[in-house]
């Protein structure tokens, strides 16, 4: 890694992949894996995509927080949704993200604003650019 991280961590994965467990390296996070029953797996557990959902939500709204204060936009009861698909890609796979933002009280062209601003400023967003379909809706 070329530039010095301002956080870093780690997570392991064991026993079969997607049907094993992940735990990072505080152990705060320590979970079962399942491959889901339709992809033919016994489910009960999460998946790697529940996973990266549950995190680039959390990241969006994060950038999308901050893109308000910055531009002086209040934001409340905001919620953003990530949805991600599993997706046949050449010989192997590849993933889909829908993301939706809930920003009640604003104005369809400031909402939007805020949101394409979020997807720029985005980690997840910036990780996957041009390497993964995201589409971004206003609830």
């Amino acid at each position: 890694m070329s530039q010095t991280a301002i956080y870093q961590t780690a997570a392991t994965s064991t026993g079969e992949g997607r049907n094993g467990r992940s735990r990072t390296v505080d152990g705060i996070l320590d979970v079962a894996l399942a491959t889901p029953k339709e992809l033919g797996g016994e489910g009960g557990a999460t998946n790697p995509e529940q996973l990266f959902a549950a995190g680039y939500a959390a990241c969006f709204h994060s950038a999308l927080k901050l893109v308000a204060r910055k531009m002086r936009v209040p934001v409340e009861d905001s919620a953003v949704t990530a949805e991600v698909g599993l997706v046949k890609h050449g010989v192997g796979y590849g993933l889909q993200v829908g993301i939706e933002v809930e920003l009640p009280g604003l104005d369809e062209a400031q909402a939007r604003q805020l949101i394409e601003t979020a997807h720029q400023v985005c980690p997840y967003s910036a990780a996957i650019r041009g390497n993964v379909e995201v589409q971004l809706s206003l609830a």
